[in-house]
């Protein structure tokens, strides 16, 4: 087999020149339907944001809300639960495939219903053929010419990777998308240092002008040793819902059930969600240090005592480390 290196040029060219783009300049700016919430819902990869979300636009729905639900993520799982482990049509794919038989995309292509809930997934680029923040770009624009702005509902819920806020991930507050942010997390240091991330992120686009705010935090797998809890406190955001650490909730999001509703024992703690995230105004949090996120935990579990030690030339040089010669001047003691 030969390799065809000038093709292998040209790819690496189309990646680089992709990657300088800048990410915010073919984002519509046409405001949203007027009586519209458009909420962004940004937590830690496995966290439990897909969980969260099926189950409230689905106690949204069943309240008389009209609810559109969109998957952000390039895994393409928010709506994985919505339609009981059946994959949706994502925008990018429907959008690349009908473009290559000169065919349009219809609403019906990659908007599909469930218990009263609209709901579609942008998706994304395959594995190192693109760049997935640009992806959400892309699905935007399309969504732009398929009426999005027209579009009447009471609430859309966007699905965001909270690990990343750069670039498309980071639209809905760089560029005034959505009204508010909602941040999933749990007692656990990295879910907590991914939510301080998105209140930064708000802080610093509401300095530069951006009305965004964070109406709240949404406790996932509480177990109810306070952590997520102190963050709150101390970001100066409510919480929204604890909802516990439970067997029965474990093992019906692993058979994609849908406990969001009032026939069923969690109806209660999700209909107080579902009032909370639309009566919830957005507020601008005050996002912690390092340090000061460290010390909501104990510090024999982060490293909290850890003092760091400088390394020296010699230490790096290793077997390979001898003296050198130095210009300083060094006076004998008088």
């Amino acid at each position: 087999m030969t390799l065809d290196i000038p093709d292998l040029k040209d790819f690496d060219k189309r990646l680089r020149d992709e990657a300088s783009e800048d990410p915010t300049l073919e984002v519509p700016q046409a405001p949203p339907t007027k009586k519209t919430q458009i909420i962004a819902i940004y937590g830690k990869g496995g966290i439990g944001k897909s969980f969260t979300l099926a189950n409230l636009s689905c106690m949204m729905a069943e309240q008389g809300k009209r609810v559109l639900l969109i998957g952000c993520d390039p895994k393409s799982d928010t709506t994985s639960l919505l339609f009981g482990g059946k994959a949706c049509p994502t925008i990018i794919e429907t959008s690349t495939r009908k473009k290559l038989s000169g065919e349009e995309v219809a609403i019906g292509d990659v908007c599909f219903k469930r218990n009263g809930v609209f709901a579609m997934e942008l998706g994304g680029p395959e594995v190192g053929r693109g760049c997935g923040g640009r992806g959400i770009i892309h699905g935007f624009e399309l969504l732009e010419k398929l009426g999005f702005h027209d579009w009447d509902f009471d609430y859309v819920l966007l699905d965001f990777l909270g690990d990343v806020v750069c670039g498309g991930f980071g639209l809905p507050i760089a560029r005034d998308m959505a009204q508010k942010v909602i941040v999933v997390g749990s007692n656990d240091l990295q879910s907590l240092y991914v939510a301080n991330n998105v209140c930064s992120a708000v802080e610093y686009f509401r300095k530069m002008g951006g009305n965004v705010g964070v109406a709240g935090l949404v406790i996932n797998k509480d177990d109810g040793t306070g952590e997520a809890a102190a963050f709150a406190k101390s970001v100066n955001i409510p919480i929204l819902a604890a909802i516990p650490a439970d067997d029965d909730l474990r093992k019906k999001s692993a058979n994609y059930q849908i406990v969001g509703t009032a026939a069923g024992p969690w109806g209660t703690l999700f209909a107080e969600l579902a009032e909370n995230v639309g009566e919830a105004p957005p507020l601008r949090p005050t996002p912690l240090s390092q340090d000061g996120l460290l010390a909501l935990f104990d510090s024999k579990d982060t490293g909290g005592d850890v003092v760091l030690e400088p390394a020296t030339d010699a230490d790096m040089r290793g077997k390979h480390a001898a003296p050198k010669q130095s210009l300083e001047v060094v006076y004998d003691d008088a």
